[in-house]
């Protein structure tokens, strides 16, 4: 409860400062919180805002699980082989450092304006992380509980689902908490550069009708969304997966 009152507090000082912001510069380039609030109304009830928005969502999803998916298992494949990791780091640093614009666009141009493109361009930007984050677990994880593994002659599956995944489930959490933040980002980008509706698409009409209070209207109100996925079910999730960690300790 102290820590929700904390948060409620600080939200109340931001929405108060902005409030105040926007008194004082008297612009439709700084829309008071009251009218950003009233415009998600208005769109809620009868406009497009949660069609747009679950549109939105769904690629989220979409391009998130194949992210987590596949690079969940090339970051077990290189934290395992070491071979395999020299081979291809290379790849990965270059995968890391090349701008998301860069690769929606070639995506775009190669696959055409459809929606495997968008989300093949999304994953493509999140899929060098999560590798990183759990090639790293991989390399952490506990010599002793593999050679007791090893010991008992657990077969492929009982030491990948007993010994590995329980060691491994604090980074899955962390890359997927940092993933979704960057994930949801990207498919905005995705969906202004090249997508007929989503969220991004509509900011990208408001914004050439330089329509403030409709971009920070959908923007927060996808930014709700995302907020209470992070807090009711990435933040339990983390928690859950440290538990034994800090049993240990």
């Amino acid at each position: 409860m102290p820590g929700i009152a904390v948060r409620a507090g600080s939200l109340a000082l931001l929405l108060a400062l902005w409030q105040a912001a926007a008194s004082h510069v008297q612009s439709p380039s700084l829309p008071a919180p009251t009218a950003v609030f009233a415009f998600i109304g208005h769109e809620a009830v009868k406009g497009p805002l949660l069609s747009n928005i679950a549109i939105t969502l769904a690629r989220v999803a979409v391009s998130f699980s194949f992210a987590m998916l596949i690079g969940c298992a090339l970051g077990l494949a290189f934290g395992r082989l070491r071979g395999l990791d020299r081979a291809f780091d290379t790849w990965l640093v270059v995968l890391l450092n090349t701008p998301a614009l860069v690769i929606t666009v070639l995506c775009y141009i190669w696959l055409g304006l459809t929606e495997t493109a968008a989300v093949l361009a999304v994953a493509l930007n999140k899929i060098p992380t999560v590798v990183v984050l759990l090639r790293e677990g991989t390399r952490a994880l506990s010599p002793e509980l593999d050679e007791m593994a090893q010991a008992y002659r657990l077969s492929f599956l009982d030491r990948l689902r007993h010994v590995v995944l329980p060691q491994l489930q604090p980074y899955v959490a962390g890359a997927a908490r940092s993933g979704l933040a960057l994930v949801w980002k990207i498919v905005l980008v995705v969906e202004l550069l090249g997508r007929p509706n989503g969220v991004g698409y509509a900011i990208s009409i408001y914004f050439q009708l330089f329509d403030v209070r409709a971009v920070l209207g959908y923007s927060l109100a996808f930014m709700a969304v995302m907020l209470a996925i992070e807090y009711l079910i990435l933040q339990p999730f983390e928690s859950h997966a440290r538990r034994w960690r800090l049993g240990a300790a």
